[in-house]
């Protein structure tokens, strides 16, 4: 990588390598209004030079043949060392840039030996319905006789399941599917599972938190019933580029590993701009704090100006709500220049019915569709790659996240744009003018906890269920925890102990109650009342926030407004309607501590001392109204709701100041709430930098004086049942999460707080009340009782 300079009165330095980039940089800086410059760092990524290697003698003339005809001439050298090692029977995973043809590598050993033995099957698993369905295409594409491959996912007509499950020699599904339809009924699958040679994980790195920790589990449920029939498959996993990929795939299949990671494929030169909008002069937001333009416009002026000079471009956005409202705006502005080119923008998320899905996908695959805003649901799905630019409209996330999308933009031979949007919240903030941060820093490990009990528990019991559980499959689950696991089943009844081991004990299966998503139960299903059309699903755990009655609801650029929200039914009804203004929520959120992992006591060298903790929390929280905002950021007025109240045992992380700290801070007592309330805000922005998760996957909560610690409190917790490690990782890195966010907080040029440092989206308090002074001295002190204990030892 080759870090360039900052475009001086918006004009770009052309290199050669990078030069369809820089002009489509050029391009989108031109409309940005005189006076303005949001670009704070440009990069060039040059390009790369593709490393072949021959095919393997045991591929066989039919299968070699097939890849030749789809253009394949030879493969290159991380697709033959991924096959050679699954074709040795070592468990592999392939760990690779975007478009580096990780799927090569595992249609390789698997049709080879589909070839070879005409009774032998596979089984690929993918996390999006959208990647299987392109999986399923591209095999197919191969004409090979004999392979008959074949989708089993919540889209297969029951027609057509009994022949999938007798005849279907390589099934494409996901976890979920494999969870609820398939080692349920795994007597069903017999002589599927007696012939089970591979097993494909594609896109491994998106299995993390409890989803991940779920999948885990359920990939040691589906070894153990193909052992149960006399099969020992291959796993063979494919990863985006992550850190230790050896270790995170054998965590998440139960099986050692070993990883590919030297990529040999070609790369085309991008160009990476990091971009910050502009502060609006004309308004303020919440508390009169300054207010930039917003990530979903800005992205939205950038892919109309993309999309008019005839670049193929995906944008990324953070929200199922914002990628309807950045297409739509970017068709109100086309249509404006010349309607034809309106038509080519759509949005794509999930939610949207299968049908729609399929046709949007085909659009964008054969070019119909110039533009296309999307949420990470085409992060991992159809093969797009290759294209002219990418926006990024906020940080997904994690590092791992970024660099997938990003990898969408670039073809052999021609550069590409890729431009980073930065949201105004501290995280974004910190990225575009720390850009080692997002461009030099190594990729993340992926997060995930087989032995989460709130994981473990249903898990085991779905296993039960499937086959009675021996002492010989607890070192799989888990060990000493899994029997602790299974003693509390035991005890409430659950499962019954016998001298051969644990057995189900009721006649219902476990499996429809255990949600992998983690989602929190069924989707709620969005309905329109009049014509009673779904238009969509909303998750459980969502459902108060985003489709509460009176809420505006997006779908495919039509706008709705909820009438009612019935969670026994499921269901969400709204009526069309367009009004000019736009709602969020409001809640209250109280947690309580229920148990404490590990306490550390810092003393202050000017008096106090600092505590920080990890432990089990419950977090309890309640959506009591939403504001209605004109688009001007101008709140109209706030409505009461009346809605259940949702509980949440977690685990969280947390410190505590006593009085003697917050002297030494100098913040006197009347200050206290607004300057731990800033110091959570930030420090929720910035966990992301040090554990592989996303703002949305935690929450916190501060308190001047919280009943169960007795003292000044800040609490971050993760935002799923039993933790996701999220917490975990923030308590190993407290000290460089808290340096960092003390650091975003006092970098800002903001006077008071706002977005980009200490204002938080989330927030059900309406950003109130905040300090930002406050938030800096506090973290000063606790950071000062942190380096001098680390100092010390």
């Amino acid at each position: 990588m080759r870090v360039g300079h900052l475009c001086e009165a918006r004009g770009v330095v052309v290199r050669q390598e990078t030069e369809r980039g820089r002009r489509l940089l050029q391009r989108i800086l031109a409309g940005v209004p005189k006076g303005e410059n949001p670009l704070t760092h440009v990069a060039d990524l040059a390009e790369r030079a593709p490393v072949f290697t021959d095919w393997p003698s045991w591929a066989g003339t039919e299968v070699v043949s097939a890849f030749r005809a789809c253009g394949v001439d030879r493969p290159w050298t991380h697709q033959t060392a991924a096959a050679e090692a699954a074709r040795s029977g070592r468990h592999v995973v392939v760990a690779t840039g975007t478009a580096s043809g990780k799927s090569l590598a595992y249609q390789l050993p698997v049709l080879a030996a589909l070839a070879e033995d005409r009774r032998a099957t596979a089984l690929y698993l993918a996390p999006t319905k959208a990647l299987g369905a392109d999986q399923l295409r591209a095999v197919r594409e191969l004409g090979l006789d004999g392979v008959r491959p074949a989708s089993f996912d919540g889209d297969t007509p029951l027609a057509a399941r009994d022949w999938v499950r007798a005849h279907a020699r390589w099934v494409f599904t996901n976890p979920d599917m494999l969870h609820r339809g398939v080692l349920p009924a795994h007597a069903r699958w017999a002589q599927f599972f007696r012939r089970l040679r591979y097993v494909v994980i594609d896109e491994c790195h998106a299995y993390r938190g409890v989803f991940g920790s779920h999948v885990a589990g359920l990939l040691r449920r589906l070894r153990r019933v193909a052992l149960r029939y006399g099969a020992d498959p291959v796993f063979v996993l494919a990863s985006a580029t992550v850190s230790d990929p050896g270790a995170s795939a054998s965590r998440l299949s139960g099986v050692d590993c070993v990883a590919v990671t030297e990529d040999g494929s070609p790369r085309g030169a991008r160009t990476v701009a990091l971009w910050e909008p502009p502060l609006l002069e004309e308004i303020t937001g919440e508390n009169g704090s300054p207010v930039r333009r917003s990530a979903g416009a800005e992205t939205s002026r950038i892919l109309t100006d993309l999309v008019i000079e005839g670049a193929r471009t995906l944008a990324f956005v953070r929200s199922r709500h914002g990628a309807e409202l950045t297409a739509l705006s970017a068709r109100r502005a086309l249509s404006t220049v010349d309607s034809s080119l309106a038509g080519r923008v759509a949005a794509y998320r999930a939610g949207f019915l299968p049908e729609e899905r399929r046709a949007l996908e085909s659009a964008l695959a054969s070019g119909e569709l110039l533009g296309v805003a999307s949420t990470n649901a085409l992060e991992l799905g159809v093969d797009i790659a290759g294209l002219d630019a990418v926006v990024v409209a906020g940080y997904p996330g994690t590092l791992a996240s970024f660099w997938q999308q990003a990898g969408r933009a670039g073809r052999a031979g021609d550069g590409a744009l890729v431009v980073f949007v930065a949201r105004d919240d501290p995280l974004d903030t910190y990225l575009v003018h720390h850009p080692a941060a997002m461009l030099d820093r190594p990729i993340e490990a992926t997060v995930l906890d087989p032995a989460n009990p709130y994981v473990l528990g249903p898990q085991l019991a779905c296993a039960a269920a499937e086959l009675p559980l021996t002492e010989e499959c607890l070192a799989a689950f888990g060990g000493e925890r899994a029997r602790a696991v299974l003693d509390d089943l035991v005890a409430d009844g659950v499962l019954r102990r016998r001298s051969r081991g644990w057995y189900w004990t009721s006649h219902q299966r476990p499996h429809p109650e255990v949600d992998i998503r983690g989602h929190g139960g069924e989707q709620i299903v969005v309905v329109e009342a009049d014509s009673a059309r779904m238009l969509g699903t909303v998750d459980p755990g969502a459902a108060c926030a985003s489709v509460h009655p009176g809420a505006v609801y997006l779908h495919q650029g039509t706008s709705y407004v909820v009438d009612d929200l019935d969670f026994e039914s499921g269901m969400a009804l709204v009526h069309a309607e367009d009004p000019e203004w736009s709602t969020s929520p409001r809640d209250v959120v109280d947690i309580a501590v229920l148990s404490t992992v590990e306490r550390q006591r810092f003393p202050h060298g000017e008096g106090g001392e600092l505590t920080v903790c990890l432990g089990e929390v419950a977090v309890t929280s309640q959506v009591v109204g939403y504001l209605r905002r004109l688009p001007s950021g101008e709140v109209l007025d706030q409505v009461p709701l009346d809605l259940p109240e949702q509980t949440l045992q977690t685990r969280a992380v947390w410190y505590t100041l006593d009085d003697g700290l917050l002297a030494a801070a100098g913040v006197p007592r009347g200050r206290v709430p607004g300057a731990l309330h800033a110091a959570e805000h930030a420090a929720i922005g910035l966990l992301p930098l040090f554990a592989t998760c996303d703002r949305w996957d935690i929450g916190g909560v501060s308190t001047a004086m919280h009943p169960d610690t007795g003292e000044a409190t800040v609490f971050v917790h993760d935002g799923h049942p039993g933790g996701a490690g999220f917490a975990d990782r923030g308590h190993a890195a407290l000290l460089r999460w808290l340096l960092a966010t003390r650091d975003a907080i006092a970098a800002c040029e903001c006077p008071a707080g706002c977005p980009s440092c200490v204002q938080s989206p989330k927030c059900g308090n309406g950003n109130e009340p905040l300090d930002k002074d406050g938030a800096v001295a506090v973290l000063t002190v606790v950071v000062d009782c942190l380096r001098a204990t680390e100092v010390a030892a």
